[in-house]
Order: C-alpha cells, then structure tokens, then sequence
C-alpha cells in the first residue's frame, strides 16, 4: 500500500484536491442561487427551503432576458467576423509575399502588448462623433459594439492561425492552382476546411471574451435594454449586493450555458487546434 501510494496514490489525491478546489466556488454559486433568503450572510452550502424563487426574480424584477439577447447576439456576431478576417489576414501572411509583409506582423505583434482599454478616451470621443452624426452604430447599439470588439480579437487571432497555416504544405496550394483554382477557391474549399481546428478555437477565445467582457461595455452601455450580462449583473449588486446576491448567483449559472454550449460544439476541435501550429510559426 505505501509503494502504490508513493507511486501512484499521491497523483489521485492531488486530483482530487485539485477538483474540489476548482469545484467550491461553482456550489457555493449553486447554493445561493437556490437559497430562498438570497443574501450573501444567509449562504449555506446545503440551504434550507430551496427554490427557483431568485430565476424567477431575474425575470420579473430585471431586463435580464433582454442582456441575454444582447450578449448573445454581440458575442456571436464579434466572434465570427473577427475569426473570418483574422482567417483572411492569416491566409495573406502566410501564402503571400508583399511589401511590409514582416512589418504589418511585427505591428500586430507589438499593437497586442497594450490592452484595448488604454485607448478608451481616444475611442470614447470618436464614439460620440459617430453617435450624433450615425446613432445606429454608435452609443447603446449591438453594432457600436461589435465593431469596437472586432479590432481587439484580430491581431492575437492573427497570429494564432498564421501558425496552422504555415504547417500546411504548399504543394496543395500549388497543386490546386496547376488544376484552374483561384486563390479565393484554394482559401475556401481547400484550406479553410484544414483549419477548422484553429478556427474553432479562436472562436470559442473571441466568444468567451467578448460575452465576459466588462470594461468597455460599462463604458459604451448605459441605457438600461441595451446592457450586456456582464453589465446588468454588476449594477444587480454595485449598491446593496446583499440584497441581490441570489439572483446575482442566479444570473451568472444562466450566463454560463452559451458558454458550456459552445464549448461542447466544438469541444472535438480544441485539442488539435490548441498545439498544432505551435512547432512552426
């Protein structure tokens, strides 16, 4: 027994005591959700009485389905587009051969160190002009924000598929090209489909990115149906979160199913688009 626990045995309890650490704070959430007191010094792990009555709340009492929609459709729409053009610009970095080809990607390299945040005043203000002169895409609006979204999600994503595409061979591009393939038709229905992997992790990065995101969406979001999760759940406690403690806990278990769907979707992918492309790049 003391051999197989100095062997073998120490790995399981590490294990496990790396699972109950990573699982506390998902039951205490589960705890306080179901708790019909719904405060923060009432939680108990096992509480008594418990309900649905703090998701019928969120419901009643808060906009908390329109901030689903609102999330939902941003991180959808930021993730997609920003994975397609990173795709786009990767595909140029890697097949071809330009002018400034080693400048632009050091660029994006170097423009990644600085967190989007730090441009909030420069963007604020031009924001403001975009308001009043194209309110549809300015303050309060889904396309405000994607497009404020999109420019942070594309050099990293950049980068990240440059290295899948350079583990490609060139001789299928070359081969298609021999057989009357333009690019366009080498991009989508030859290498594109060999980069799944890649592109499903750089979209489930970009989703949980942007639907967790708070900073900047506190900033460019005040009125009250155009508010994100993220923002909604923060002004539920931002003043007496004893109070809404409950239904703060019921809206975080909600705002994570998109997540838990996405990753399950493309879960088969994540594996071999995380280390291939990290050998060559």
């Amino acid at each position: 027994m003391m051999t197989w626990i100095r062997q073998v045995g120490w790995r399981h309890l590490v294990g496990v005591a790396m699972l109950v650490f990573a699982l506390a704070p998902i039951v205490f959430v589960i705890s306080a959700a179901v708790n019909p007191l719904g405060t923060l010094s009432s939680s108990e792990l096992v509480p008594t009485g418990a309900s649905a009555g703090n998701f019928e709340r969120l419901f009643e009492d808060t906009q908390f389905g329109r901030w689903f929609l609102n999330s939902l459709v941003i991180a959808l729409a930021s993730s997609a587009a920003s994975v397609f053009i990173s795709a786009l610009a990767a595909y140029a970095f890697s097949r071809r051969r330009f002018r400034g080809r080693r400048v632009g990607l050091l660029s994006v390299l170097l423009i990644q160190m600085f967190p989007q945040f730090l441009a909030i005043v420069a963007i604020f203000l031009i924001f403001s002009t975009v308001t009043e002169y194209w309110p549809a895409i300015g303050f309060n609006t889904w396309w405000g924000l994607i497009l404020l979204y999109l420019g942070g999600a594309l050099g990293v994503n950049t980068w990240l598929m440059k290295g899948f595409f350079d583990t490609l061979p060139r001789e299928l591009d070359e081969s298609a090209t021999v057989d009357g393939a333009s690019h366009t038709q080498v991009f989508f229905r030859i290498l594109l489909p060999l980069v799944a992997p890649i592109l499903a992790v750089t979209a489930l990065l970009a989703f949980i990115g942007t639907i967790n995101e708070f900073l900047i969406a506190n900033v460019f979001l005040t009125d009250q149906g155009s508010k994100t999760l993220a923002v909604g759940l923060f002004g539920m406690v931002a003043g007496e979160r004893n109070n809404n403690f409950g239904m703060f806990c019921a809206g975080t278990l909600l705002t994570a199913i998109p997540t838990v769907l996405v990753f399950q979707l493309l879960q088969r992918y994540i594996t071999d688009g995380l280390t291939a492309g990290a050998v060559k790049g």
